[in-house]
């Protein structure tokens, strides 16, 4: 491991992260719109982004500075389980087909900006709306923090910020003023700002991948040497546990886990208020379905990208380092054997692939704050203008408290929380997908099979315990009936499903009062030239 400044590294670095700082304020000008004083134009870029650049916003989105550092560490670890990202990104694109253009298209007509608009309007619930709106929030914050980890591990590698004795000031400064400036094109630019630097980041990403799974099989000896240096550390045995430290195929005691882990994972990847932010701001029903169909190359780089989890254990990165921070294996991998320019060309990636989500997340939860708590609450009569700089307060506000977040937690805990994240925002998945192909839930129903799932979720990831922290140490454990070790979060889906049916039985037998329902069945099925769009009346949360 390299000691000091890698100074050639640190100045392609700072270059390109200048590069993407006037990329992202010269967004504001980028598509200018007519009235960038409205919401749909700061926090959606004014649903106007075609195939192509829905296609590297989604990505720059979806695969962060945190999947790039620890998916290969995960297979740095433990081996087969890191894998699990890849199939369950092959499994989500499919299911999202299903319903995704149905979000895009009632959202168009009605004029929905958030997912929790769209349940105000299906349901005819502010409370459901609510729910929806915080736990977004909620899951949203530690995932933003976790880019903060990507950008860390980067800067620690660099040698930047003065070493683990400096002044704490000192140390944080370059995380600082990385994220004042993406807190400034962000204020600035809204959604256009991470569309536009998103078109680096994937490129970057998508030559520093293709450029390691080439160059470094090389400089360790081929692929074979790579798999059998792999194979011998995970066949060493743990002493405290005195099992193998991992394996290279997931084991028959595994494989619920790692089926109901990606299951899951798939739910929840479009639940993400981030994500969906990326599909409102496509200009068109076939947008979204074309982008479903040719997202999945990304899930290809994934793949690749898991394999250098592989490579830095037959480097040697980490070796003999008594307990070795596994999410620091990918730049220390780089660094060791990339030319010192291409290292920085490495980190940029992984660093601007922080930039990108985080101000995507920043948006998106901001959004929500605004139409489903400001002004669904506090202010129901407030004007387009007011909404987007409240938006823009918010959005700085989020970015502060996840900056906090991860500078007075350890590390551990961000990444607990992420798991936690996962977990939460599957439980609004019966509202929402549901709600695009029927009305027969009752809006109480839904309501309380969300608070159980919630509450089972976290009760059930409070109690498992790891060496690292003595709650919040996992998101597996037994599943009722079936006693197999499975994931938190299908058990809690499938806990929120049973009494949302079986209270939608029970209420409607009562006769309990329905909301009012403001969507037809052809909102669901329009496009952005249709009539109905051009004719559709604002959105009932508006007044």
């Amino acid at each position: 491991m390299r000691h000091g400044v890698n100074v050639t590294a640190l100045v392609v670095f700072i270059l390109f992260f200048l590069l993407v700082t006037v990329m992202g304020f010269f967004a504001a000008r980028w598509r200018k719109a007519d009235n960038a004083l409205h919401l749909d134009e700061w926090g959606l870029g004014g649903r106007s982004f075609g195939t192509w650049v829905t296609w590297f916003l989604l990505g720059g989105d979806l695969y962060t500075a945190y999947t790039f550092i620890a998916v290969p560490a995960a297979v740095y670890a433990g081996g087969a389980a890191g894998f699990f990202a890849v199939p369950y990104t092959i499994i989500a694109y499919p299911l999202v087909f299903l319903f995704l253009p149905r979000l895009w298209s009632v959202a168009r007509v009605r004029g929905y900006v958030t997912p929790a608009d769209f349940v105000r309007g299906r349901y005819g619930s502010k409370g459901l709306s609510l729910a929806v709106a915080l736990t977004g929030i909620l899951a949203t914050m530690p995932y933003i923090a976790l880019q903060l980890v990507g950008i860390q591990a980067v800067l620690d590698t660099l040698g930047v910020g003065g070493g683990e004795n400096a002044n704490w000031f000192v140390k944080d400064l370059p995380l600082f003023l990385a994220f004042a400036v993406l807190a400034a094109y962000t204020y600035s630019s809204g959604l256009r700002a991470p569309a536009l630097i998103a078109f680096v980041k994937d490129t970057l990403v998508y030559i520093v991948i293709i450029v390691a799974v080439i160059y470094i099989p090389l400089r360790l000896g081929g692929y074979g040497h790579i798999f059998d240096s792999a194979a011998a550390k995970f066949s060493a045995l743990n002493p405290a546990t005195h099992k193998p430290v991992g394996s290279m195929v997931t084991g028959p005691s595994a494989q619920w886990t790692y089926a109901t882990l990606g299951l899951g994972s798939a739910m929840a990847l479009f639940m993400y208020p981030h994500t969906v932010t990326g599909v409102l701001a496509a200009k068109s029903r076939n947008t979204v379905r074309r982008n479903m169909a040719i997202l999945p190359a990304y899930s290809l780089m994934l793949g690749l990208l898991a394999l250098l989890g592989f490579m830095a254990i037959a480097a040697g990165v980490g070796k003999g380092v008594k307990g070795y921070n596994a999410q620091l294996a990918v730049p220390q991998l780089f660094d060791s054997l990339f030319p010192d320019w291409f290292t920085g060309v490495a980190f940029a990636a992984i660093g601007i692939g922080a930039l990108v989500p985080a101000a995507i997340m920043s948006i998106a939860a901001a959004n929500l704050f605004t139409r489903n708590i400001y002004k669904e609450f506090l202010k129901p009569d407030a004007t387009p203008e007011q909404e987007t700089k409240v938006a823009k307060l918010a959005s700085l506000l989020v970015k502060v408290g996840a900056l906090v977040f991860v500078l007075s937690m350890d590390k551990q805990v961000a990444i607990n929380f992420q798991l936690l994240g996962g977990l939460w925002i599957l439980q609004t998945f019966v509202t929402i997908v549901g709600g695009l192909f029927t009305r027969w839930f009752h809006r109480w129903a839904l309501l309380a099979g969300w608070a159980v799932g919630m509450a089972y979720g976290t009760w059930q990831a409070y109690n498992i315990a790891s060496p690292a922290t003595k709650h919040f140490g996992g998101n597996s454990t037994k599943i009722p009936v079936i006693g197999e070790i499975g994931y938190i979060g299908v058990t809690a889906f499938a806990l929120n499903l049973a009494v949302a049916v079986v209270l939608t039985l029970v209420l409607k037998a009562a006769k309990a009062p329905e909301g009012p329902d403001e969507t037809t069945r052809a909102d669901y099925t329009a496009d952005y030239d249709d009539q109905a769009v051009k004719d559709a009346p604002a959105p009932a949360i508006a007044h």
